[in-house]
Formats: structure tokens, C-alpha cells, sequence
């Protein structure tokens, strides 16, 4: 996985662009790519500092957490849907939930979509 780079980096880069250099005259004096640069001017303006964002973790599972009432309250109302019923039903409030998506939702709070045997187990010899 990347790394950012310095702080100290950064605010060179930037030392110079305030000084009178373009975005890309700084960035190749200093051997990073323009785009860094012009980001990290960008950045810069918009929260005051170039301090690298966070890096890694899970980045979609945002998208269902906004929609979890909608979620749990489809599976409270019907507890033995399958994943592609509950993308359905989701399809149809026009929310859009892929399987995986769906899976990882319920994952991570633990909840298992088992559907129950259809009659009971045999005592006396296997019924499948």
C-alpha cells in the first residue's frame, strides 16, 4: 500500500508556490508529480492545511449505513429473505445495494440470514 509523503515535503512544495512559483515548476523541483502538488494547493485552500487524509479502511459501507433503518426494517418484516429479495425490495425504493454490499452490512453487525429447515430432523434416519 502507498504512503503519503512528508509534512515537511509538503509544505516546501507549497513554500514554494507562495513564493511566485506555478504548481509544476514546484513540484519538479522538488521531484513530485504536478497533480500532488496542485492537490495539495487545493487542499490547502479548502481546509487550511495539506495534511494527508486517511488512508485504507472501508470507503463504501457508507452508502448502506445511510439506508440502515430501511434495511433492518425490510428484515424485520420479512426475517427469511434472501440477499437478492432485500436488493429487490431496496431496488424498488430506489436504493441501490449490491449482494456483497448487502452481505458486508449485515456482517459486520452479525447478523446471519439462515433460512429454517422446512420440517424437523429425524430421529430415526436422515431426512435429506
Amino acid at each position: 500500500m502507498s504512503k503519503a509523503l512528508s509534512m515537511d515535503l509538503r509544505e516546501r512544495v507549497l513554500g514554494a508556490i507562495a513564493a511566485g512559483a506555478s504548481c509544476r515548476e514546484a513540484a519538479a523541483r522538488f521531484g513530485v508529480s504536478a497533480a500532488s502538488a496542485i492537490r495539495w494547493r487545493q487542499r490547502q485552500k479548502a481546509q487550511g492545511t495539506a495534511r494527508p487524509g486517511p488512508l485504507g479502511g472501508d470507503r463504501r459501507s457508507q452508502h448502506m449505513e445511510g439506508h440502515a433503518e430501511t434495511i433492518l426494517g425490510l428484515l424485520k418484516a420479512r426475517p427469511d429473505a434472501t440477499l437478492a429479495e432485500l436488493q429487490a425490495a431496496l431496488a424498488e425504493r430506489g436504493v441501490a445495494a449490491s449482494s456483497s454490499g448487502l452481505w458486508r452490512f449485515f456482517q459486520r453487525r452479525r447478523i446471519t440470514l439462515k433460512k429454517s429447515r422446512p420440517m424437523r430432523t429425524s430421529r430415526t434416519a436422515p431426512t435429506s
